[in-house]
């Protein structure tokens, strides 16, 4: 007997040991008259018992575990996803807060992105199920009991790095009191300070071009820039980490492959969206994500903010991929196209500009094959537009990464060892 399958009849020994014991004796008696008569029919015990109605504990299923993580989720990046990643893994159901823009001004300093682009992007994650918009930044008393009465949140998650008010105080204190908090392991070798540190970093003594939206774009670094490198990712990549975000499956034989490519950097809502209107015409996306090497020669080599990898996982997490070419070519071939038995190649109206002042059509061969489609951006946002809010309030996210980079560098130094992945 399959001990899963019929688990509920050893539940009834033991919440229900006298009606099993009558129900034992009942079934021997009609085992003897069964015997005796020859032919009368019983109906054999797990069903016999099932219709009583009384063991049934397991079949109407335990309760469902929902869980809470809030952020600012403004620059949005991997670090982010893999954090609601742990936090799903703890529960069933994942709700997330997202900041309003009055509480991280009060609290960190003037946001990148709008609430609406920050909503777009938490709702994009494969892991999330909810999205509560405008949440505070910190627990109070108020805010807990709704998120447990009204959202029927079961805990509240957060990352082992310290989240402080400006008195100092833990934003988190009243949940840990309540003992409703459990802590996930934060991501290594990236953050939206960082980030932020990257793009002030990277426009310094460069040349200006115009991107196709007319948005500045940095070029070419000056003779003696060494921007490039002033700050370098300190993520490690690892095989076991492509593995989490990825979906782990191929599609069906006969299925409809679209097939998008870029370079993804600064993973945005305009990628989001034009990735969201991608996946609907087809039942697979395939994402093909450019090489660092050929997003520096198109982009100029203050570019990619952040490197492959970074950009693979953030595609990754997207609800609207289920795979990506990590390192895919500039131009879509023949024989890619029959790999990966790709049925439709787009691309987005809103893209960045080459600097290459003569280059080949890279959608030539897919254009010949009458498979390709140009696909109207639903959002007119850049990596350029993005970064160009930073540089264009460069004193106050300059401020605002001094004293951001100092709690930073504090947690380093103070850090230990978090299991967890």
């Amino acid at each position: 007997m399959d001990y899963e399958s019929n688990s509920w009849i050893w539940e009834g020994v033991y919440y229900y040991p006298h009606l099993f014991g009558g129900l034992m004796l009942t079934a021997a008696l009609l085992g003897l008259s069964t015997s005796y008569f020859a032919g009368v029919g019983v109906p054999s015990l797990p069903f016999f018992w099932s219709d009583f109605g009384i063991f049934h504990k397991k079949k109407c299923g335990k309760k469902r575990i929902r869980v809470y993580m809030d952020g600012c989720f403004d620059l949005m990046h991997y670090g982010h996803a893999n954090a609601l990643r742990q936090a799903k893994a703890l529960g069933d159901e994942l709700v997330v807060g997202v900041v309003s823009d009055e509480e991280i001004i009060a609290n960190k300093g003037p946001p990148v992105l709008s609430m609406v682009e920050r909503l777009a992007l938490v709702s994009g994650l494969k892991w999330v199920d909810e999205v509560i918009s405008n949440a505070p930044y910190e627990i109070t008393e108020q805010f807990m009991n709704s998120l447990f009465n009204e959202h029927k949140i079961d805990y509240i998650i957060h990352g082992d790095d310290p989240c402080l008010l400006p008195d100092g105080t833990d934003a988190y204190a009243l949940a840990k009191k309540a003992g409703r908090y459990k802590q996930i392991k934060r991501t290594e070798g990236v953050s939206s300070t960082d980030i932020v540190g990257r793009i002030l970093s990277s426009v310094s003594d460069t040349k200006v071009y115009p991107d196709c939206n007319g948005t500045s774009l940095h070029g070419e670094p000056q003779k003696g820039s060494e921007s490039k490198v002033a700050h370098i990712s300190q993520f490690l990549p690892t095989s076991r980490r492509i593995v989490q975000f990825s979906n782990g499956k191929g599609p069906a034989p006969n299925a409809h492959v679209v097939y998008i490519d870029g370079a993804f950097d600064l993973f945005h809502a305009g990628h989001v969206e034009i990735l969201k209107s991608a996946r609907q015409l087809g039942d697979f996306l395939l994402v093909g994500i450019h090489t660092d090497q050929t997003v520096s020669e198109h982009r100029g080599n203050q570019y990619p903010i952040m490197h492959l990898h970074e950009r693979s996982l953030s595609v990754l997490a997207c609800r609207y991929v289920d795979e990506v070419i990590i390192g895919a070519p500039w131009e879509v071939t023949n024989d890619m196209i029959t790999t990966f038995n790709i049925s439709l190649v787009v691309h987005g109206t809103v893209a960045e500009n080459s600097l290459l002042t003569v280059e080949s059509d890279p959608y030539k061969v897919p254009k010949s094959m009458g498979i390709f489609r140009l696909l109207e951006s639903p959002k007119d946002i850049t990596t350029t537009s993005v970064a160009q809010r930073i540089v264009a309030n460069h004193d106050a996210y300059t401020k605002r990464n001094a004293k951001k980079a100092a709690s930073e560098k504090k947690y380093y130094v103070e850090k230990k060892y978090v299991s967890g992945d």
